[in-house]
């Protein structure tokens, strides 16, 4: 009989507590296990394991190398199965700057886990008053004193962005310490619009509202992977809001190099998210994913169009890649597409589009063969 184990992801840690506390109140014999890592970057990281009523352990752990993929492999893990032979639920309360995918993937990959723990949910926790500015702050972690080790290079919003957009659940807990007020309620309803934008498919869950189901069937770390990969992202549409728009570009024409790299730095400096796939009129057979938030901009190889690979290659793909592929397919240009969808207040549809349609190659067009500003992003390999 497998245990189940829920994931509670979140940049800050009242909200997170607030979803953790919960969980335990309502799941009997639950238990939450959470690594304190603020001593990180000195290899200092505390495990607390506590229930509903009490802290069971307070341990300070010392790992070979101080970073969150270690502290997952060589500390959660263990401990989850060592709690796995008592506790109804097993919740994992993970620090600041973890990405809970990085921790699903692990636990799906664990040998020693199968049979014995199952993957039931990944909820993000939100604090609805910071979460606005969160988005569009472009801090490193390190210099919001909430790195994952050292060395940390991500950012604040980066991260936030994708703990809202892996998880299964969003959770918004309306934080009453008395005696202050609890969450303004133009605070929670901004953060419920910014979410119908980033993650619209995603259940936002409030205090009063019922828990998602945590002990239920498991989760497939890789199914899971499969809906923010670039290949076969569930991304979001065309929608207005209030306060918030999603701007969907989509075009068959390749992207000159030049011109698209000119545009870059506007198209992230006007948004506040974007994200998706496109393809460069010199680098036909690779897909190349587009990740911008707060202004920072991440570009690499995505892997090779379907179309570029032979047929038999196909059969070792999952079918969610197919189907995207089959989806985007035309006879032109295969399953080659671009795809770029942007997120933030008072987006100019019609400017968006036509800055970006200037950027497509023009009919007889060929791109200077020594013109090519992205070659410093990335190394392009040529396997699939």
């Amino acid at each position: 009989m497998t245990v189940p184990v829920v994931l509670v992801a979140g940049l800050h840690g009242p909200a997170r507590a607030a979803v953790v506390d919960r969980l335990l109140r309502e799941q009997p014999n639950a238990v939450a296990i959470h690594h304190d890592l603020r001593g990180i970057t000195a290899d200092r990281i505390v495990r607390v394991v506590r229930d509903a009523r009490n802290i069971a352990e307070r341990t300070e752990v010392e790992l070979e190398h101080g970073c969150v993929s270690c502290t997952v492999r060589e500390d959660l893990i263990p401990q989850l199965l060592r709690y796995a032979v008592t506790a109804s639920v097993l919740v994992v309360d993970l620090w600041d700057c973890v990405e809970p995918r990085m921790v699903a993937d692990a636990l799906g990959h664990a040998e020693e886990a199968r049979g014995r723990l199952r993957l039931t949910g990944v909820l993000t926790a939100l604090d609805a008053e910071h979460m606005p500015a969160d988005l569009c702050r472009g801090d490193l972690l390190t210099e919001a004193g909430k790195a994952g080790s050292a060395g940390d290079p991500r950012y604040v919003a980066e991260v936030l962005a994708r703990q809202i957009e892996y998880a299964t659940s969003l959770m918004l807990p309306e934080l009453m310490p008395a005696p202050l007020p609890g969450v303004p309620e133009e605070d929670l309803d901004l953060c419920r619009e910014i979410l119908s934008h980033l993650a619209p498919a995603t259940p936002v869950i409030a205090t009063t509202d019922p828990l998602p189901p945590v002990t239920g069937p498991a989760l497939c770390a890789r199914e899971l992977g499969l809906r923010v990969d670039p290949a076969t992202a569930l991304l979001p549409c065309d929608i207005h809001t209030d306060a918030v728009d999603t701007v969907v570009w989509r075009a068959r024409r390749p992207l000159h190099p030049a011109r698209f790299f000119d545009a870059a730095d506007t198209l992230a400096s006007e948004t506040v998210r974007s994200r998706g796939r496109f393809w460069l009129a010199n680098r036909p057979d690779r897909m190349i994913a587009w990740d911008a938030v707060a202004g920072v901009v991440g570009i690499e190889d995505a892997g090779t169009w379907l179309a570029a690979l032979p047929s038999d290659a196909w059969d070792e793909l999952p079918a969610a890649r197919t189907l995207a592929a089959d989806l985007d397919w035309c006879a032109e240009h295969g399953d080659r597409v671009q795809h770029l969808v942007f997120t933030g207040p008072d987006l100019d549809r019609v400017r968006i589009h036509r800055l970006l349609d200037a950027c497509l190659l023009a009919p007889g067009e060929s791109p200077e063969s020594d013109d090519d500003p992205f070659a410093a992003f990335f190394d392009v390999k040529e396997t699939a």
